[in-house]
């Protein structure tokens, strides 16, 4: 008996250590999806928040590159994985992403998750190992705009990719625009969308207002904490 209850009472500190570490990720530092098909702008928007606001820009493909390179027993794991053509687990990717967040917390003003989740069992998971988005941001494009655009990068591209095909693209951008949906659907009250059809600096000032509106609300909500 005594056994049983102090084994539940272990569980039961474990949980909320648990419960604490989460909400130390989130505390006072705004965490940022950003959302987009391939050829929206979404990396050029990425840099001009950077510069302006000092966000860590982390992006999922680029963790997984840079683990492995790294030479680690995880990165050779994650090589090997790769090489055989599968998919990286959610697991290994949420890992190097709060891996990520936390070296960078002290001194960090806000996150940007680029390109993540790109499912929306993703976007739960993140949500309940690492921490709630503030805001998510969709840059918007019409389904046209992101072939022309991807066939033009191409087009300039010295490195010829097999995959660098019309219909292709048109695949790749059916998948992501059904996976998104349902990602958009189920966080309508965090969502942001803009046209990316326009200017790019047209479009940073829109960007702008809403990181200083979620900038401001989270400043307060610090204080009342």
């Amino acid at each position: 008996m005594c056994h049983q209850m102090a084994m539940k009472k272990e569980a039961i500190n474990k949980q909320k250590a648990e419960l604490l570490r989460r909400a130390q990720i989130g505390i006072g530092v705004p965490i940022v999806w950003v959302l987009g098909g391939p050829g929206c702008g979404k990396g050029t928007q990425c840099a001009k928040i950077v510069e302006k606001y000092g966000f860590t820009h982390l992006s999922s493909g680029d963790l997984l590159r840079d683990e492995v390179a790294s030479g680690s027993a995880k990165g050779k794991e994650l090589a090997e994985v790769m090489k055989q053509g599968l998919l990286v687990s959610n697991d290994d990717v949420l890992d190097l992403l709060e891996k990520a967040i936390r070296k960078n917390l002290p001194n960090s003003t806000g996150y940007l998750i680029d390109g993540y989740p790109r499912e929306k069992d993703q976007g739960a998971a993140f949500e309940k190992k690492i921490a709630p988005a503030d805001l998510i941001i969709f840059f918007d494009c019409a389904d046209e705009t992101l072939v022309a655009r991807v066939m033009g990068r191409a087009a300039l591209s010295t490195e010829k990719r097999a995959d660098d095909n019309e219909e292709t693209i048109k695949t790749r951008i059916a998948t992501f625009r059904s996976n998104t949906n349902q990602i958009l659907n189920q966080y309508t009250d965090k969502t942001v969308a803009f046209n990316a059809e326009r200017n790019v600096d047209d479009i940073f000032e829109d960007v702008t207002r809403a990181l200083d509106c979620l900038i401001e609300k989270k400043q307060a909500a610090v204080a009342r904490t």
